[in-house]
């Protein structure tokens, strides 16, 4: 698969299965031996259950009411990169979150490592001077 191709599929199901908390479809964009490094410091989540349970604890007290993510932007060597924001309720406070997600994908378009950088204010809002956002 080639890499714009699984790169718009990563944002395209990361938006729906993110509103809906849906971590099986997440984790079928994933490699079975996936490294995710969900945070700069934090050790990497290795391999599909290692994901899983990492997604199914930060999902466990946020309620979604919006997922954006950009368009990827595709790199050499099956790398892309897309910034996303969600608006949630977080035990019951308002939230954003907004951050950028870099991926490389395998030949089968299965994501292989992937890494986040993210921030979490207060309230529901829209940072300024996004480069794919506008």
């Amino acid at each position: 698969m080639e890499t714009r191709e699984a790169a718009e599929r990563f944002v395209r199901v990361w938006r729906r299965a993110w509103a809906g908390h849906d971590v099986d479809a997440l984790l079928e964009l994933y490699a079975e031996d996936c490294v995710h490094r969900s945070m700069p410091f934090r050790a990497p989540h290795r391999g599909r259950g290692e994901l899983g349970a990492y997604l199914r604890w930060s999902f466990a007290a946020e309620r979604v009411t919006d997922v954006r993510f950009s368009a990827p932007v595709v790199g050499a060597d099956g790398v892309a990169v897309a910034e996303f924001r969600v608006l949630s309720e977080e035990d019951g406070a308002p939230a954003t979150l907004a951050g950028c997600v870099f991926v490389r994908f395998d030949a089968a378009g299965l994501a292989v490592e992937s890494r986040d950088y993210w921030h979490t204010v207060e309230g529901h809002l829209e940072p300024e001077g996004s480069l794919f956002f506008g």
